[in-house]
């Protein structure tokens, strides 16, 4: 006999989780994991990781909503055969996704042509663009494989974890030393201006 296992998530620390308790409950859920005070952007939620490792085959993954697991379409695709690739089901209570139905199923089909469709939409406009600065033609020196647009989407995708380095090269036509080195740079930035606060701070109490 299947287990079901419900997952709930609070933002932040004065958020309630109550009301996804009771819906959960509703739903037959033995055990519930929770996260409080998480952010779904943030890569890992200790609750989360431990329901993961709880789930065993046969049994159903129960939350309220599709935001309470995922950061993008691409990374509800991946959790959802991931736990299909387990035996484990989904349940999203508010949103009427079942995959132990055919019709639940093919939500999330529909969910990994959707995914599919928006990484080809970025590979296209970045492709455009590239183009585009071609068709304007280059003056003095060696031009930049990436400019400063690019260089902040290759950041936000790298943060994201939802991407390996292979996928934003081979995104922006670039090599795999290109990115690191636009990380690299973007770290060191960071760093510098970090050292900068932290050596005004220490002025100012000096001075004090």
């Amino acid at each position: 006999m299947s287990d079901r296992i419900g997952y709930a998530r609070v933002s932040t620390t004065d958020q309630r989780p109550e009301a996804q308790h009771d819906a959960l409950a509703a739903a037959g859920c033995g055990k519930v994991f929770t996260d409080r005070g998480v952010s779904g952007k943030l890569a890992r939620r200790p609750q989360w990781d431990a329901c993961l490792a709880y789930l065993r085959p046969g049994d159903v993954l129960v939350v309220t909503k599709l935001d309470r697991l995922g950061r993008s379409v691409r990374h509800l695709v991946d959790l959802g055969l991931s736990l299909r690739d387990r035996g484990i089901d989904l349940v999203v209570t508010q949103q009427g996704i079942d995959t132990t139905t055919p019709a639940g199923r093919l939500v999330f089909h529909l969910l990994a042509a959707i995914a599919e469709f928006e990484a080809d939409l970025i590979s296209e406009r970045t492709k455009d663009g590239l183009a585009a600065a071609r068709a304007r033609g280059r003056k003095g020196g060696r031009p930049a494989k990436i400019n400063a647009r690019q260089a902040a989407l290759i950041q936000q995708m790298y943060a994201s974890r939802e991407h390996t380095i292979k996928e934003i090269a081979d995104t922006f036509g670039v090599s795999h030393m290109t990115v690191y080195r636009h990380l690299q740079t973007d770290l060191t930035a960071r760093t510098q201006i970090e050292r900068g606060r932290a050596e005004r701070q220490s002025s100012r109490e000096e001075h004090r």
